[in-house]
Formats: structure tokens, C-alpha cells, sequence
């Protein structure tokens, strides 16, 4: 298998009208990161039509591995295929691991640098680290140093005193600039799987220290794979609704240095249903929803010369004349990620109305790179992408096989999702009740074009971070919660045509504080909420506070009139 490096310019391959968001080559790649003011290599294998956003892999291999010998003579490449996933493997300098913590660092660099969306795409919510040999030392201190990153680790190999070198470092936050990717700094839980040749010495002590941090109950349980199985303690002091408690600590005794793909595959099983979502305070870690075994469908059709796609969730709870909720992804997300992301198909069951999650076409983010990076109004050939015209077409299709309340339908979602929340409101004023954008609610890559006129009225509620970078200027910011100037302004826009009370009530409800903006009939035409401790994020908790405290309540009439709770606004 030839080892090449990525073109340096991306901007020149041809995308696929339909399947717009998949990686553009194929094969065995060299990278590189910097750590220490060195230079070191790793490499990335994609499958042929590897769709974006799908779960990575960083492998540790054992130190003396020859990377090219290992994808051509081991079942690494085929399980890569069958699973679909990007896969990254580590090379040791000199054929000899650091266990110092500079290799530790080495990986968590990789880490940040599989996310530069340079030659492909991936998503910071399911990233898993694995060490097989020499190399389980690594990944162990690794995902010690930075577990708030990572949404698992599995280990092939025997541990020695170093392992636990990084038990009380924690890998300090990093601003990575103008990107979806921030890093926290906190001990979190991580789902965990060992094999070993005994849990003793140096072992036991690794896995006590993952039973501490996942608080695992000391009943020990097995199953054909596992003979040590620590589930989370039953005590659970917080809600569930935005982190689940899920990290079982596994262990398997007897391992004799030999992976095999039948335990890999077990392994990865294992792995792969755990993600690590964005939120405030730190990532937490959820199970992921598989849209078919939750019950989605997939959706398609042809429209400005792409194919566009989307997932349905018709809850059992919906019935006839049921709201219609579309919730729409971020910048390099996908319909399928922001799913989990949301978690919005669980309000849609406990509240009983449909919703549907549409993806965004093609950009491109920067000169020189990929052509299709999914964006909502992006532009490819120099031509915009009629994402609105998109939306509408693919309501009409819901609505033509399923019965929709047309009074009640709305529209929310995050950073790009959010633009194109706001978008819709200003271009089918008509077709939307409300709209709630989370974390943007303009576009600040183009000149701030203030609406004359929103007809008929549509309210908003914004929520985003108070550390998000897009939204707040902590030093410069404007009004109540320092937003940006142009967000200001919009805002300000908003107040202006509904004729608002500029000065807003307000109130703290756990982790927002609320700014509200009634009009002259004492109705909130606009609420704002400032999140503590988050940056450019989402998270559960959003999507049932759009829903409930705000979308619900409104409903428009076919002639335009505005109702707030069953009277004109």
C-alpha cells in the first residue's frame, strides 16, 4: 500500500452532486504535528467513498510497527472498510515509546490535527483512543491527561508504573481560534476496556483509577468477552438529560499480545456507542442514536442540482394535525450527527410532534481547501445554494405524506443551523410560528443587511454561550450580555420592528440567564439566553427549552395573524 500526502490544494477535485459530503481520496496518507518543537509523522487511511463526520480511531501500535507492513499484512484495512471510519496510527521515534508524557502528548496533538478539516472532515464528538503493546502505556496517559476529549479507550498490553503518570495532569483548555473544536480542562468519565494478562500490579492500579473517575459500583460482573465488568454506580445525583452515566470499565484477563479482529470488532462495538458532546462546563458523554434503530427515516431529493437529504422522526405520540420541528446542524456537521447532538427526537416523543433534520450543502472554507465542507447558504462554482427553497420543498414533501398542523411549524438550530434558523424566518415568514437559533443568528462572514420588514411577525429566542466565540466580546460586546456588534445590531433590528421594550426583564434558571423583550401586548417577541461556562455549543437541554418555555406557544393563522398562546400577539 503506497503512503502519499495529501495535495496541497483541495480546491481542485470535483465533488459529488450526490453525495456531497464525502471525502474527496482515498488510501494511506502521511501527516504530521508539531509537538515540542518537533516535527512528528502520523498517518490516516481512508476507504474509498468514507462519508464525513464518521467515528475515528487513533491507534498506539506497538513501537516497533512498520505502518505500511501493518495495513498491508493485518486486518486493520478491512476493519477500517467494513466499519466505515477514519483511521489514525501513531509512529514511535526511533521505534521506541516515550513514556515521559511527551508521546502522550504527541497523541492528544493528534487529536486536535485530524479536525483541521485540511483534506477531510471529522467531528470532535467520536474520537476513540486505542493502544495495543508498547503503545497502551500512551494511550493510557494520553486519555488520562485529556479525558474531556476523548469518548473512549480500549488497551491490548500489561501496564508498568508510567501508565499512571498523567492520573492527576489535566491537559489545559486550548483556544483553537475561529473552529467548531474547543478543549476543556476536567477529569471526566470515559468507557474503558483493557486486556491484560491479570488484574494485578500495575494493571489493578489502572483500573482502580478508571473505577474512581467513573464511579463505578464494586459488584463485578462478565459476560463472553469481559471477565470484569464495573458498571457506573446507581447514584445519581444530577439529571441525565444532558451526560448519561455510562462508563462501565471492562477488563479481560489472559491476553497474550495477540489482537485478533474478531476482539477488535468486539471492542469497537463497545466504543463506538458512546459519544462526547459539547455543552457547558465541560463534554458529556451520551450514548449515540443510530437513526435506524431509533426509529428515523432517511429522505431524499433533487434540488439546485444536489442531492439533499434529510432524517424524519414521527414520534408514536404524533397524531393527526401534529407541529412540525426542523432542526438543522452546524458547520461540518451532518444530518445524522446532530441527531445525538440535539437529542431533539426525544422531545418530539414526549411531546408529540414531528421533526426533521435536514443537511446543508457545500462550501468552501478557506482558499486552497475542500470544496465541501457542508454549510447552510454556502455557494459552489461561484453559485449560492437556495437552502431555503431546499427547506420549503422538503416541508411540503412531510406534509404531502403525513398529517401537519400548518399554524405550528418552527425551526431551530446551532451555529450555521442557527444562520439558517434566522434565514428562514426572514424569507418564509409565512411558513414559520417561531424560530430559535442556538449560538449564531446571523452570518458574519457577510455584510450585515438589516431586514426592513419581517411580515408577518416571527419571535425569536437565541441561546448561546457566554465563552462562545462567534456570539461574545466579554471587553467590547453590546447590551446586557456583550454580543458581538452585528448580532447587537440585528437584535437591536428586531426590537426596532416589533416595537419592543428595550429594556428587558430577566432571570437566572440554572445555567442561563434570561434577558426578555415584550411588545406593547405583554408578549415576548424575543428572548435571549446567555449560557455560563459554554463556548460555541449546543446541547440536550436547549432543545427542550426552545420547545417548551418558547416554540410551543406560538402558532400562525394562513392570514399572518400571530398567536401567542391562542391570542394575537
Amino acid at each position: 500500500m503506497e503512503i502519499r500526502t495529501f495535495p496541497k490544494d483541495m480546491s481542485t477535485f470535483e465533488i459529488s452532486r450526490t453525495n456531497p459530503a464525502s471525502c474527496l481520496v482515498s488510501g494511506l496518507f502521511s501527516e504530521s504535528v508539531r509537538i515540542r518543537d518537533t516535527e512528528r509523522k502520523f498517518y490516516t487511511y481512508l476507504t474509498p467513498g468514507l462519508a464525513y463526520n464518521r467515528p475515528c480511531l487513533v491507534v498506539a501500535p506497538p513501537a516497533d510497527t512498520d505502518i505500511q507492513e501493518m495495513m498491508e499484512n493485518s486486518f486493520w484495512k478491512e476493519f477500517a472498510d467494513r466499519n466505515r471510519i477514519f483511521l489514525h496510527i501513531l509512529a514511535a521515534e526511533n521505534r521506541t515509546w516515550n513514556e515521559d508524557g511527551s508521546d502522550a502528548d504527541y497523541m492528544n496533538q493528534v487529536y486536535i490535527r485530524i479536525q483541521a478539516r485540511q483534506a477531510y472532515v471529522t467531528m470532535q464528538d467520536n474520537i476513540y483512543a486505542c493502544g495495543i503493546g508498547s503503545g497502551s502505556v500512551i494511550a493510557q496517559q494520553a486519555v488520562m491527561s485529556m479525558s474531556s476529549e476523548w469518548s473512549g479507550l480500549a488497551t491490548f498490553g500489561d501496564m508498568n508504573e508510567n501508565a499512571l503518570k498523567n492520573a492527576d495532569t489535566v491537559h489545559g483548555s486550548e483556544n483553537t481560534g475561529k473552529t467548531e473544536l474547543s478543549i476543556n480542562a476536567a477529569k471526566v468519565q470515559v468507557p474503558v476496556w483493557m486486556f491484560i494478562s491479570e488484574n494485578s500490579g500495575a494493571n489493578a492500579s489502572v483500573c482502580r483509577y478508571w473505577q474512581k473517575q467513573n464511579d463505578s459500583d464494586p459488584e463485578v460482573f462478565s459476560n463472553a468477552w469481559a471477565d470484569e465488568i464495573y458498571f457506573p454506580s446507581s447514584v445519581n445525583k444530577q439529571s441525565s438529560l444532558n451526560e448519561e452515566k455510562i462508563s462501565e470499565v471492562r477488563i479481560t484477563n489472559g491476553y497474550d499480545g495477540n489482537l485478533s479482529e474478531e476482539a477488535m470488532s468486539k471492542v469497537w462495538e463497545f466504543l463506538a456507542e458512546n459519544c462526547r458532546h459539547r455543552g457547558f462546563g465541560h463534554k458529556m458523554l451520551r450514548k449515540r442514536m443510530d437513526p435506524e434503530k431509533y426509529g428515523f427515516t432517511y429522505h431524499e431529493t433533487e434540488h439546485g442540482g444536489f442531492t439533499r437529504r434529510w432524517y424524519e422522526y414521527v414520534p408514536e405520540s404524533a397524531k393527526d394535525n401534529a407541529p412540525l420541528v426542523v432542526c438543522m446542524h452546524g458547520r461540518g456537521g451532518t444530518a445524522e450527527s446532530f441527531i445525538s447532538l440535539s437529542g431533539m427526537s426525544r422531545v418530539a416523543e414526549e411531546r408529540g410532534f414531528i421533526t426533521v433534520f435536514p443537511e446543508a450543502c457545500v462550501y468552501q472554507q478557506r482558499p486552497g481547501g475542500l470544496r465541501n465542507i457542508l454549510l447552510w447558504n454556502g455557494f459552489y462554482e461561484d453559485e449560492k445554494t437556495d437552502d431555503t427553497g431546499f427547506i420549503l420543498k422538503m416541508i411540503d414533501d412531510v406534509k404531502s405524506r403525513h398529517s401537519i398542523d400548518e399554524t405550528r411549524i418552527y425551526a431551530c438550530g446551532q451555529s450555521s443551523g442557527g444562520m439558517m434558523t434566522s434565514r428562514l424566518a426572514l424569507d418564509a415568514p409565512e411558513v414559520f410560528a417561531a424560530v430559535s437559533p442556538w449560538s449564531a443568528i446571523i452570518d458574519p462572514d457577510h455584510e450585515l443587511v438589516l431586514p426592513e420588514s419581517i411580515e408577518p411577525a416571527v419571535p425569536y429566542m437565541f441561546l448561546f454561550g457566554d465563552k462562545d466565540w462567534l456570539c461574545t466580546d466579554r471587553e467590547n460586546g453590546k447590551l446586557e450580555y456583550h454580543v458581538v456588534k452585528d448580532i447587537a445590531a440585528f437584535l437591536e433590528n428586531l426590537m426596532k420592528l416589533y416595537e419592543l421594550d428595550t429594556t428587558p426583564y430577566s432571570y437566572v434558571c440554572g445555567e442561563i440567564t434570561y434577558y426578555v423583550y415584550f411588545n406593547r401586548n405583554h408578549v415576548p417577541m424575543l428572548v435571549v439566553g446567555n449560557v455560563k461556562d459554554m463556548t460555541h455549543a449546543n446541547y440536550p437541554r436547549e432543545s427542550w427549552i426552545a420547545y417548551d418555555e418558547f416554540l410551543c406557544r406560538y402558532s400562525k393563522l394562513k392570514d399572518g395573524t400571530l398567536l401567542y398562546m391562542g391570542r394575537p400577539a
